[in-house]
């Protein structure tokens, strides 16, 4: 069966020994992106394919009476309607890390559009129509909404009977992990502390907003099996979730990645991966599904909201003596990554400061909202945006300077984490804070100009709300730490294949790895590695697709230093394997070869000294090298259930951001003028791709501190604005100048001593933004996203 249109070809990159690590080399990709010529998953196409379409709940919480799909069976075009009792298997559901999500509903709708049936037609319109002909007849439940809902000593089960996967330290079945962090003793601490500050603070519900929504094309195969082409973040975790529930084995189940249009995190989950199959399977012809941006709301994991309860204590001379706080993350009605998020804001929840009385509880709910899972920096972003408050608060009750009181307290390479750890990489927090302060500021009142006022540099923009009447501007900073990669004993690695021949007459490398390319240049990287390590010109990246091993997800800021790692560790391999070719053929010719420290570069093989030995051409001749392998960082280990004592991470990332904001007090109207960001990188392997991750996380915690936010009805647990017309996120008129200072501080423990970067600037900006505002307003702003009311005294006040 022929391959479908709009799958990503190969991509190959060649440029001399250039294009090495440490240079700014173009992304592959780039130029057919920009241009529109890029195929993303939803473009694919297939000459008889069908499409599917998938019927969601329209309440959140309910039993099922009854699903009639008489009437869109007979629909003309309708191929398959699908429920719960048509699935071919008793393995019926799915998960991350505890698999309690049906592939469709039973019994019960958990949370506002959960699908029920599925739908494959001829035409996408005529799916659209099928589905909405199928009548279920719901019984509506009582909601819960909240920790007080959720653990109340009535509360219902929102997963009833299923409490297996909970261990005695989850009081109850509506808390999906419970995590402490204990170290010291805070009682003794907090009765020598001179000032003590306590604060209560929410963050709200963020979606991931990709601009590509979920798709993907599913085409049944002659062995039984089926090929699924799929935007994902991790091949191998979709494959390893979808067979059981198909029956099938996992070498029958093929999935090539797709192009994907963006991620952070929402694609860590299956979506409509198994539909598609299933349906794939029934009609026995290829099956796209391409969600609208209303189903892509609905259809993906978000950010988990989060209520977060902080005490600090701190001596006049501005040392901290204890932390205490406890962090409630709503995880809506499905485990997802809940477990993992919990760890994470628990282990990091006091901030990259040096405190020896640490009592801190992290819990993740169970509730009919939307299930919550994986976001760019979760767990420590939710933290970071209360600590960083916090630090403020103190700072302020001492009459200390904000960034003077951070620097004091910021830890750094073998301090000693709440949770034993002993951080033995470079931990530059106080220089990271010294050099973003250091950086010049903008001018002010930039809206004032001889021909009158530019609306474009005031709050309010083009809406030409103020010419500069009742504007305030602010300044405030933030530092936070992110851990690297997957932690708590997970086995993290990552598998590379790495192919060396020769083509036309021209050495050329090929990478194979399984690592999904969701935007963050990873297939630049790779041709990077390659060439430096190999020393050829012409590097060729195959297809991410499982006919090679594992990558891993990418996600936790852990593909160039995992995946990263693999291919250096192959190449090198192959390298290896190369020369003993050429030890082979002429080692009789020349000594070198035999003595010297021999390296390939620019398609030769060279001694130490200069010296070259031979062509690669006339080493391998018409041979072929092949390696593939696996490789690992060092081990970590869960946390203690009862201390949270444990090496749980195996490396961290920081950055300190300064933001300049100007607010307009009578209208309530902000605008971001600027987000400094100082950041350690460890090396900068592509230094254009560094700064892109740093602007672009940094963005996206601009977006959380004054407008995205997924608003639910406390009382139905429906969503409210599933679309970008009413979930609002920024564009290029809303982000400010980004002046990023790059530091490289390599970690002895990761290849070429990088530091996982995409995730750090997510952290800062947040809490740097809101500290700017309350600057210029003086009010407390305990919440995120901070929107016009809260500046103005207009907000209700069960907000």
């Amino acid at each position: 069966m022929s391959s479908p249109n709009g799958v990503p070809t190969k991509i190959t990159q060649g440029s001399g020994t250039k294009g090495g690590i440490g240079e700014s080399t173009l992304r592959p990709d780039g130029t057919l992106k920009v241009t529109g010529e890029f195929a993303y998953s939803s473009d694919m196409w297939h000459e008889d394919m069908l499409w599917g379409q998938i019927l969601r709940s329209t309440v959140a919480h309910a039993e099922i009476v009854s699903i009639d799909t008489a009437e869109a069976l007979a629909l003309p075009g309708v191929y398959a309607v699908m429920t719960y009792d048509d699935l071919p298997t008793e393995v019926r559901t799915y998960g991350l890390e505890i698999q309690d999500t049906p592939v469709l509903a039973h019994g019960k709708v958990r949370h506002h559009g959960e699908p029920v049936a599925i739908v494959a037609a001829d035409h996408p319109e005529t799916a659209r129509r099928a589905a909405a002909k199928i009548k279920v007849e719901y019984r509506e439940l009582p909601v819960i909404t909240d920790e007080a809902s959720a653990t109340a000593p009535d509360a219902i089960h929102v997963h009833e009977g299923r409490d297996d996967h909970h261990v005695g330290h989850v009081a109850h079945p509506n808390i999906v992990h419970r995590q402490p962090i204990v170290r010291g003793d805070v009682t003794r601490a907090a009765a020598k502390a001179d000032v003590v500050v306590k604060g209560e603070y929410y963050f709200g519900m963020q979606d991931q907003a990709f601009l590509g929504p979920e798709s993907g094309l599913a085409v049944p195969e002659e062995d039984g099996g089926v090929h699924l082409y799929i935007a994902t973040q991790w091949l191998h975790s979709d494959l390893r979730q979808i067979a059981p529930v198909l029956g099938l084995p996992e070498d029958k189940v093929r999935m090539t990645l797709a192009g994907v249009g963006g991620a952070f995190g929402g694609r860590e989950d299956l979506s409509m991966q198994i539909h598609a199959c299933l349906l794939a399977l029934r009609t026995g012809k290829p099956v796209k599904i391409v969600y609208n941006r209303f189903e892509s709301f609905f259809g993906h994991v978000h950010r988990h909201p989060a209520r977060l309860y902080y005490e600090h204590g701190a001596t006049k001379d501005g040392r901290l003596t204890h932390v205490k706080c406890r962090i409630v993350l709503d995880g809506g009605a499905y485990a997802s990554a809940s477990p993992a998020v919990v760890g994470n804001a628990a282990s990091l929840g006091v901030g990259p400061y040096v405190v020896d009385d640490v009592d801190v509880e992290a819990i993740a709910l169970y509730t009919n909202n939307p299930p919550c899972g994986a976001m760019r920096g979760f767990g420590a972003v939710q933290a970071c945006f209360a600590y960083e408050a916090q630090m403020d608060k103190v700072a302020k009750e001492l009459g200390v300077d904000p960034v003077e009181f951070r620097q004091r307290n910021a830890m750094e390479q073998g301090s000693v984490l709440p949770t034993g750890q002993s951080v033995d990489s470079p931990a530059p927090v106080a220089e990271l804070l010294r050099r973003v302060k250091a950086m010049p500021l903008p001018p002010e009142r930039q809206w004032e100009s001889s021909e009158g006022a530019d609306v474009r540099q005031l709050p309010g923009g083009l809406s030409n709300t103020t010419h500069g009447e009742g504007v305030v501007r602010g300044i405030g900073y933030a530092v936070g730490i992110k851990n690297v990669g997957f932690s708590e004993g997970f086995d993290d690695y990552s598998t590379a294949r790495v192919r060396m021949e020769v083509v036309g007459g021209e050495p050329v490398a090929t990478v194979h790895t399984a690592m999904a390319e969701v935007g963050q240049g990873g297939v630049t990287v790779h041709a990077q590695i390659a060439r430096t390590e190999l020393g050829v010109a012409q590097v060729t990246i195959h297809p991410a697709n499982t006919e090679v091993g594992s990558a891993g997800s990418t996600s936790a800021s852990r593909q160039t230093y995992v995946t990263g790692g693999a291919v250096k560790n192959s190449c090198e391999l192959v390298r290896e394997k190369v020369l003993d070719i050429g030890r082979r053929k002429f080692g009789s010719y020349h000594p070198a070869w035999a003595t010297a420290e021999l390296v390939l570069e620019g398609g030769k093989v060279v001694t130490d000294g200069g010296e070259v030995l031979a062509d690669l051409v006339d080493v391998l001749g018409d041979e072929a090298v092949e390696v593939e392998e696996e490789w690992r960082h060092r081990p970590t280990e869960p946390f203690d259930l009862r201390t949270g004592q444990g090496f749980g991470h195996v490396q961290y990332s920081f950055a300190a951001h300064r933001a300049v904001v100007e607010v307009d007090t009578e209208l309530g109207m902000v605008k971001v003028v600027e987000l400094a960001c100082a950041q350690d990188v460890g090396k900068a392997l592509n230094p254009l791709s560094v700064l892109g991750q740093i602007q672009g996380g940094t963005v996206q915690g601009l977006g959380i501190a004054v407008m995205e936010e997924i608003i639910v009805d406390p009382k139905t647990a429906k969503v409210r604005n599933p679309s970008f017309t009413d979930y609002l996120i920024p564009t290029i008129l809303d982000t400010p100048t980004i002046p990023v200072d790059v530091l490289e501080l390599a970690d002895d423990h990761a290849p070429y001593g990088l530091r996982g970067i995409g995730e750090a600037p997510t952290l800062s900006s947040t809490p740097a933004v809101l500290a700017a505002i309350r600057d210029a307003t003086g009010l407390e702003l305990n919440r995120t996203p901070v929107r016009p009311e809260h500046l103005t005294g207009t907000a209700p006040s069960t907000d």
